[in-house]
């Protein structure tokens, strides 16, 4: 490497000169190595994150090739007996229900609580005790009454004939809510719900539905976490299953874990 000398200097002045470009050379150095480093140290990152972030891409794309059957916009689940049960996420979800898939032979499920879903059992004048109370017992888990902590609800079901938007005079129907008209049959429900998987597909219902499907399920109970840390939670108990789809069948407000 050659060396300039400039002549108007003295030596110690050119060498005053060469010490500092070394100085600033050697800082130089040092950064480009800090960074180097850094580099590396986010490359191995990236390198430990590729596993994850395959599994994500082969979670997103099992989601995608996964049929979905008409009734999955509602909150649905089939009863231990084998029947189809479907409800109300909002006022719209309710309205269509009863106006377009409510049929005769049906039976149509509700609460008196402001705000409950509508469920309805297809076929479900052919139910069992069990189909009912496992229907009774998703409305009130999808009731106001799991936000409020209670343990129980009371729910009613009537005949798809029984319910109508003709109100009595100087009343008004809003939006996914209907008259109920006639004798009610009531049925009490506990307030615990559960999720579960099959192969790798996340499924919800009441408790005895999911537990006939599956032995790997949890039991949910109103509680205290929040519906995502609850999510993450169920997600690591069943060791598998999207959070997404998860929290899509939590109802709204807190809940627990219950030891199985």
């Amino acid at each position: 490497m050659p060396v300039e000398i400039d002549l108007n200097k003295s030596v110690d002045e050119n060498a005053g000169i060469y010490f500092e470009l070394a100085k600033k050379a050697k800082k130089k150095l040092e950064g480009a190595k800090k960074a180097l480093g850094e580099s590396r140290k986010k490359l191995e990152e990236l390198k430990q994150r590729e596993g994850e972030f395959l599994e994500e891409e082969k979670e997103k794309q099992a989601k995608k090739e996964i049929k979905r059957e008409w009734y999955e916009k509602f909150h649905w689940f089939v009863s231990s007996e084998g029947l189809l049960c479907i409800g109300g996420r909002d006022a719209t979800s309710n309205e269509v229900i009863i106006k377009k898939y409510t049929e005769a032979g049906d039976w149509v499920f509700h609460t008196d609580l402001a705000g409950s879903p509508f469920f309805v059992v297809k076929n479900g004048q052919k139910a069992g005790e069990t189909t009912l109370q496992e229907t009774a017992q998703a409305v009130a888990v999808y009731s106001r009454a799991w936000k409020s902590g209670h343990g129980s609800a009371e729910v009613f079901y009537v005949k798809p004939e029984q319910v109508t938007k003709e109100a009595r005079a100087g009343e008004y129907v809003s939006k996914g809510s209907f008259m109920i008209y006639g004798k009610k049959s009531l049925l009490r429900a506990k307030m615990e719900y559960s999720i579960g998987i099959i192969d790798n597909r996340i499924i919800g219902g009441p408790v005895s539905s999911v537990k006939a499907k599956t032995t790997n399920y949890v039991t949910i109970t109103p509680g205290k976490d929040k519906k995502s840390d609850l999510a993450k939670k169920i997600k690591y108990k069943l060791k598998g299953g999207d959070l997404d789809e998860i929290i899509k069948l939590l109802p709204a407000g807190e809940g627990n874990l219950k030891k199985n």
